[in-house]
């Protein structure tokens, strides 16, 4: 029988592919807190609920693993609590308050060998009858599986001799029987074998479970690892074999915990601003359902997805936000959005397409707002060098809509000869020694730059669009390397005014992160300045519907 996704059997289990799917972006969490971004497509994905299997999310709920990976996890209530066996109901503990401790006991065998990628396909058709070639075919290992945030099917083949040129026979053949492209390839795939075992322990009693356990208590608080959460507390194994602590619980509460992460209401508590901020986390959530399900759970509670601190981060300005926009979410003809989002813009958002790969029809660059809609707003390299407090990121440890609410909406750095070596040979390459040259190359129309190219003395090297930022680091106070706030910037060379030999190299830039979508500072200016969520959230995000769902 083929190994599929769709079964998700506690026997068979995938423990880590690296494995790049056809989605192209990445859902954000950069805000004023803690820049970063991660990835997620640019459209959102479909889920097939089946995939989570016991890990089943009821309507209207969300899962978040807030202990993603652990050998113990810690689950407790200070109310009266029950401790169940998720997959059989039996009560396991319970009592009027407490803790119990849930160990891994066993993760079965693990596998680790190279499987051939032939597809990823959103055509269930296609995936069965890709399937049923191959078994009539012969081959014996058959692997299919859900990739929720790439809403398609991985079609694999697997093969018994991990040598190269056996591969090269195994791939050569696949592609002669019709069942693999030439560009098919072999990414390291681990599979778990065997039914997990966890032990539970609470007041000195032992009980080993080859199931989830499920915490509930009589106030709808529990903790998982200390930290209080709404809803329930789940325990059991992630794609991996670790364990998982798992908080479930409806996705409006889940929000709670989230807007006042993403953009903190102390100094940020604007309410439209929070109401913004809400739809946004609503629309991604929806939109990324499943999109970790293979380690059961939907998402993250970090950049990596969203923020999210749980019951404690929560604050009455901004629940009352979530609140006043329940459902609502933002939709472009009819399909969720993704609602990228990023610190400070800096004066001017970024098209999708000048940071990443394609073009999204409403992930248009725009200026901050009262600037007006012409390109000759962009700010200039004048602007920025003539602002009367631009931060300087060196001696940092961390009149338009922005520039009340964010100390990076104007920012400079700058590098010696030296540093900028260094710099190079770390994050481009190590035979670097001296750079000659540090030049803008290719510019977008809303000023973000999108090819920088570094002449240096072992060759010409170039950095493009969002990848300029982890490419063009600088020192921070601590000496150590920090990624560049923004690709809004202007670059120019220090001289020795007696030989007119390059020095170093001074930046003027503005905003902090990728520049795609809402700018939150941005947010927070139109909303002191009288702009409901939604007018922020329309020119944000251009030509979408706002809709309660």
């Amino acid at each position: 029988m083929p190994l599929t996704g769709r079964a998700r059997s506690r026997s068979w289990r995938t423990l880590a592919l690296a494995l790049a799917v056809p989605a192209v972006l990445a859902a954000c969490g950069e805000s004023p807190t803690g820049p970063s971004m991660t990835d997620a497509p640019l459209a959102p994905a479909s889920f097939n609920a089946d995939h989570h299997d016991l890990q089943a999310t009821p309507p209207g709920y969300i899962r978040i693993g807030v202990v993603p990976a652990a050998t113990e996890i810690v689950l407790g209530a200070s109310s009266s609590f029950t401790l169940v066996d998720k997959e059989t109901g039996a009560t396991l503990f319970s009592g009027a308050s407490g803790a119990a401790t849930v160990t891994l006991l066993s993760a079965g065998g693990v596998d680790t060998r190279r499987w051939l990628q032939t597809a990823c396909t959103g055509s269930e058709s296609y995936r069965d009858d890709w399937v049923a070639r191959a078994e009539a075919l012969g081959y014996e290992e058959i692997r299919t599986e859900w990739v929720a945030s790439a809403g398609c099917w991985r079609l694999q083949l697997g093969s018994q001799d991990q040598g190269w040129s056996a591969r090269v026979a195994f791939k050569n053949q696949a592609i002669a029987d019709g069942l693999a492209p030439a560009d098919a390839w072999w990414p390291l795939v681990t599979i778990v074998l065997g039914d997990p075992q966890l032990t539970v322990s609470h007041d000195g009693v032992e009980e080993v479970v080859e199931a989830p356990v499920v915490l509930t208590s009589a106030d709808g608080l529990v903790t998982i690892n200390g930290a209080p959460y709404r809803g329930v507390a789940e325990v059991w194994t992630n794609g991996g074999g670790a364990l998982a602590g798992i908080n479930e619980l409806p996705l409006e509460e889940y929000l709670y915990g989230v807007v006042p992460r993403e953009l903190p209401p102390v100094p940020y508590g604007l309410p439209e601003a929070q109401k913004a901020q809400a739809v946004t986390a609503r629309t991604y959530a929806l939109a990324n359902m499943g999109k970790r399900a293979s380690d059961g759970y939907d998402l993250l509670p970090t950049t990596s997805d969203q923020v999210y601190g749980g019951y404690a981060a929560e604050h009455p300005v901004s629940t009352a936000a979530v609140d006043a926009t329940a459902g609502v979410v933002a939709t472009y003809q009819g399909d969720l959005i993704v609602t990228l989002y990023h610190s400070t813009s800096g004066g001017f958002t970024a098209n999708s397409e000048d940071v990443y790969s394609n073009a999204v029809d409403y992930l248009r660059g725009v200026p901050d707002a009262e600037r007006g809609e012409a390109l000759e707003k962009v700010p200039t390299l004048e602007v920025f060098m003539r602002h009367a407090n631009p931060t300087n990121l060196r001696a940092h440890a961390e009149g338009d809509f922005e520039s009340d609410w964010s100390r990076y909406h104007r920012w400079t750095v700058s590098w010696t000869a030296e540093e900028m070596a260094e710099i190079l040979a770390t994050t481009v390459s190590g035979g670097i020694t001296e750079v000659t040259a540090v030049e803008v190359t290719d510019r977008a129309d809303h000023g973000r730059v999108r090819t920088v190219a570094f002449v240096t003395d072992a060759g010409v090297f170039e950095a493009n669009k969002d990848a300029i930022r982890w490419t063009l680091r600088y020192f921070n106070s601590a000496g150590t390397q920090s990624s560049l706030r923004s690709t809004l910037f202007y670059i120019e060379p220090t001289t020795d005014p007696s030989t007119g030999e390059v020095t170093g190299w001074v930046a003027y830039g503005g905003g902090w992160g990728h520049g795609v979508g809402m700018s939150q500072t941005g947010a927070v200016g139109m909303a002191k300045r009288g702009r409901d969520y939604q007018e922020i959230l329309r020119h944000y995000y251009r030509g979408v519907e706002l809709e309660q769902r």
